[in-house]
């Protein structure tokens, strides 16, 4: 089990990622800053954080984001996904999971964009 510092793990009860034999499977990653519990206003700003999360979790799993398989967007607004685009490119463009956008409510009006990601552990 992966914990961020989030105060949402402890108050929903879950953990940022979990570690399944060669499997990482990250949760719904949002774009606070965790040591702050700030977001910005931002889409773009909001997605290059939720892949600073994402990034800090898949390393303390022994990942990189050249592991991922799997990668969801959810977005309340669609417009908000194509600014997003290059940033994500930057991660994922070498890469190319799986990927799915959906647009629907999240949990907070202030979050613009959670991204979720599955990876495998490296054979060594």
């Amino acid at each position: 089990m992966i914990l961020s510092g989030s105060t949402f793990e402890e108050q929903i009860g879950y953990a940022r990622a979990v570690v399944d034999g060669d499997r990482v499977y990250v949760s719904g990653t949002t774009g606070y800053d965790y040591a702050t519990m700030t977001i910005s206003d931002d889409v773009v700003e909001q997605a290059e954080q939720c892949l600073r999360n994402i990034g800090a979790a898949l390393a303390e799993a022994g990942c990189t984001f050249a592991d991922v398989l799997r990668v969801r967007y959810l977005l309340p607004d669609r417009a908000d996904f194509e600014p997003c685009w290059p940033v994500l490119r930057s991660r994922f463009g070498d890469v190319r999971p799986a990927a799915t956008m959906l647009v629907c409510g999240l949990a907070d009006t202030r979050m613009k964009i959670e991204i979720e990601v599955d990876a495998r552990v490296p054979v060594a």
